[in-house]
């Protein structure tokens, strides 16, 4: 593979609308081209200690090479559902097999000027020794929360993972709120 070329560019995806239903399909490449809105999982990924795995993206990565990320997942094939593809894409970018189902959490439509998408959260207990995906992952460890929580500032961050992120906080927040 020519390092230089942007992964998966060409793979089939969901274009979906507001309310997240399939109103065609299209390449991947074009759909971030046109900005035509696909779906996107995103799942925190927690070891046996409770530490969460985050990662640098390789410089290939068609969309935000290069930077920190605190999910694996990714893009939603054509006619896969967001269980499914939450599953597969925890176990190729950690490396592992056997992982347990990952637990959804809530959905939220991502919008940007350059980019709209799906995204449904996702966690999952990995205690099985990862060998991160070498095509997605240029670099690994596993941080705890107060330690992720000093590197946000230091670090440059995928904006949708940020945002993933920063809802995942509230929807704790929420739910802690709701249970005390």
């Amino acid at each position: 593979m020519d390092p230089q070329q942007p992964l998966n560019a060409d793979e089939i995806v969901d274009i979906v609308n507001e309310s997240d239903e399939v109103v065609g399909q299209a390449r991947r490449g074009d759909a971030y081209a046109h900005r035509l809105r696909t779906r996107c999982t995103f799942i925190l990924a927690r070891d046996a200690e409770d530490r969460i795995f985050v990662h640098r993206r390789t410089p290939q990565k068609l969309v935000f090479p290069s930077h920190y990320d605190m999910f694996v997942g990714g893009v939603v094939g054509a006619g896969e559902t967001y269980d499914g593809t939450a599953l597969r894409e925890a176990e190729e970018e950690l490396g592992v097999s056997g992982l347990p189902q990952p637990v959804p959490l809530f959905k939220f439509l991502y919008e940007t000027p350059e980019h709209t998408w799906w995204s449904a959260v996702y966690e999952v207990r990995c205690t099985l020794p990862v060998q991160p995906q070498e095509s997605e992952v240029a670099w690994h460890a596993f941080l705890t929360d107060a330690e992720l929580e000093q590197r946000i500032p230091q670090w440059e961050w995928t904006p949708d993972g940020m945002a993933a992120y920063e809802r995942l906080l509230e929807w704790r927040e929420r739910r802690a709120g709701r249970e005390g």
